[in-house]
């Protein structure tokens, strides 16, 4: 199930963004699209609400994970 203008993720919730097979926290709504931010930071893009669904629990297990490896590798 995709999203639609009428159905947006709540700021704060993970999609995953199918046209760029990543997953990303929802950090906001601009116009028709979604921004969406890794879980391991960084900068922000646009997904349109048509190219994302709500990610799986093993797909935010999964980014989160990344998210914390690559921190303790720097030292975070």
């Amino acid at each position: 199930m995709s999203h639609n203008a009428r159905s947006r993720p709540a700021i704060g919730s993970y999609v995953m963004d199918t046209q760029r097979n990543k997953v990303g926290q929802v950090m906001g709504h601009e116009g028709p699209s979604i921004q969406l931010r890794s879980p391991r930071g960084g900068r922000e893009w646009d997904a349109h609400p048509d190219n994302t669904r709500p990610a799986t629990d093993a797909e935010k297990l999964g980014a989160k994970v990344q998210a914390a490896n690559a921190g303790s590798r720097w030292g975070k």
